[in-house]
């Protein structure tokens, strides 16, 4: 359960640290969803080849700020207790570009800076 909580974390750190709080918690929905549908453990859908942006691009995984570390920790803790909002969403992207998969999936909402697709 504790290595789920980090790769959780780590994900929402590295794609979602400057979101607002909502933008935080529908990062980690997306990422339990994921999870879910797939059926295997969080760390393996945060880990698995050319799901998320950090996973490749980082020199470090290991955060530099504490706090925003801390704060998407309790985002990630909101969307374990609460129910999923972005009905489903199992990807995002910055509202800046449009990735080629975005016409394979269904647009559900903007939550900050990013869309979320189903």
């Amino acid at each position: 359960l504790l290595v789920g909580i980090v790769s959780i974390t780590l994900n929402v750190y590295h794609e979602a640290r400057s979101e607002p709080q909502i933008g935080q918690v529908a990062v980690a929905h997306v990422t339990l969803n994921r999870a879910n549908i797939k059926h295997v453990p969080v760390k393996d859908v945060v880990q698995a080849p050319y799901q998320f942006s950090w996973t490749l691009d980082k020199d470090s995984y290991i955060p530099d700020d504490p706090g925003a570390f801390l704060k998407c920790m309790q985002s990630v803790y909101i969307a374990l207790k609460t129910q999923d909002f972005t009905k489903g969403a199992t990807h995002y992207h910055l509202d800046t570009i449009t990735p080629e998969w975005v016409s394979h999936y269904t647009y559900v909402a903007q939550y900050g800076s990013h869309k979320f697709y189903k």
